[in-house]
């Protein structure tokens, strides 16, 4: 290192330095330089929001409804996502204090561990996890602590493992189900031994339900629902995805008072508030967007059939994705890793996917394939994926 390099990372926090950039990004960044991509890399829906839900945002421009909302969130947004967690799941949540609404799920994941976590706190969670995990963890003085799943038991967290890796310093369990970017749902039973493994130990369930809505041929549980685990779970959920409201973050956060209150203390002084707009649009969502949701939702389903039966049909074994909207195929047979299979594909084929170890250590040998995008788009990316792998024959 030279003495310019040393000076910088002097300059810069330890703990952003213990961060690598998002691997995901590094792909999404290089799509701009070449021309005629398809690309199966970004995690966002090819839907454009449906057009009542950006009718309501453009009315409350033309209204002048732009000024600050209350730090919490829109009322009316608050009360409606209360009735929705109490039809969907039976959970009630007190609108004033037990809701909070951010700047989508990333905020809410962040604001959830600046709240709970002191230096030196250890958070469990899967490996491979959706790239911010670790961050968030590292970024709030915590410490990550990674549980390996494995493709020969669905990906799915074993409660037994988890219990080894308990200690003194365990904080939170954080999950993410459905997964992303395996595609795996927890089935209800395995998540009971979690929550009963969090219950004896005085854990914290964190998860994070952004695609709790896009599940495939099995119900989804909300950990929250459990015995017990209402008050002991940090529900984060929002509208990127099933809605696909992607750029309008919006996010939110049920829990227990004192740490809703915790959260929106530092929401206070970090954001103040999620955009206006964005939130009228979300209201509309939630009254008035349930056919849409499952408009998408079967549509996903037909494209996550042609993606998982074309990957095996070119010669990638392939994990049947049971929510998201992800495949994740094992390119070991490729004889090359995860990110040097990506890196090629993209240059020679103009095939953008995202090497498996952006999620984890435990990713290596898998690449993720996001079909949340055309099926035109999907046949003709197997097609070019089939010529590579023809041409990298190991």
């Amino acid at each position: 290192m030279n003495n310019d390099e040393d000076k910088n990372n002097r300059l810069i926090s330890n703990r952003t330095n213990a961060i690598a950039p998002s691997g995901i990004r590094k792909f999404f960044d290089l799509l701009g330089s070449i021309d005629g991509v398809i690309s199966l890399g970004v995690g966002e829906p090819d839907y454009s929001t449906p057009w009542h839900i950006r009718e309501a945002a453009i009315y409350s421009m033309e209204k002048g409804y732009t000024m600050y909302t209350s730090n919490s969130g829109i009322p009316e947004l608050r009360q409606r996502l209360a009735e929705e967690l109490k039809n969907r799941y039976k959970l009630e949540y007190d609108w004033q204090s037990e809701l909070l609404i951010t700047v989508g799920v990333s905020e809410a994941l962040d604001l959830t561990m600046r709240a709970v976590i002191n230096p030196g706190d250890e958070v469990i969670m899967t490996d491979p996890a959706y790239v911010a995990y670790d961050a968030s963890v590292i970024l709030s003085g915590g410490i990550p602590v990674r549980v390996p799943t494995v493709e020969e038991k669905s990906f799915e967290l074993d409660a037994a493992e988890v219990e080894t890796r308990i200690t003194k310093k365990t904080k939170a369990i954080l999950l993410g189900y459905p997964s992303n970017p395996t595609g795996a749902v927890m089935p209800r039973e395995k998540l009971v031994k979690i929550a009963e493994v969090a219950r004896k130990h005085n854990v914290l369930m964190i998860v994070d339900e952004i695609y709790s809505h896009l599940v495939y041929g099995m119900g989804h549980t909300c950990m929250a629902t459990l015995p017990d685990m209402q008050y002991n779970t940090i529900l984060l959920s929002g509208f990127s995805k099933s809605y696909a409201m992607t750029g309008w973050r919006v996010g939110y956060a049920a829990a227990s008072k004192d740490i809703i209150a915790a959260m929106t203390k530092i929401h206070q002084y970090t954001i103040m508030c999620a955009p206006t707009m964005a939130q009228v649009a979300a209201i509309e969502a939630l009254k008035s967007g349930q056919d849409d949701v499952m408009e998408m939702v079967e549509d996903y389903n037909r494209r996550r059939l042609v993606m998982v039966n074309g990957l095996r049909e070119i010669g990638l074994s392939c994990f049947e994705p049971k929510g998201a909207f992800y495949a994740f195929p094992s390119i070991k047979s490729s004889g090359m890793s995860s990110e040097e299979f990506a890196e090629k594909l993209l240059v020679e084929e103009k095939v953008a996917v995202v090497p498996g170890t952006a999620f984890g250590k435990c990713g290596e040998g898998y690449i993720r394939c996001c079909y949340a995008t055309s099926l035109k788009e999907i046949k003709e990316a197997l097609e070019r994926m089939k010529r590579f792998l023809d041409r990298h024959k190991a």
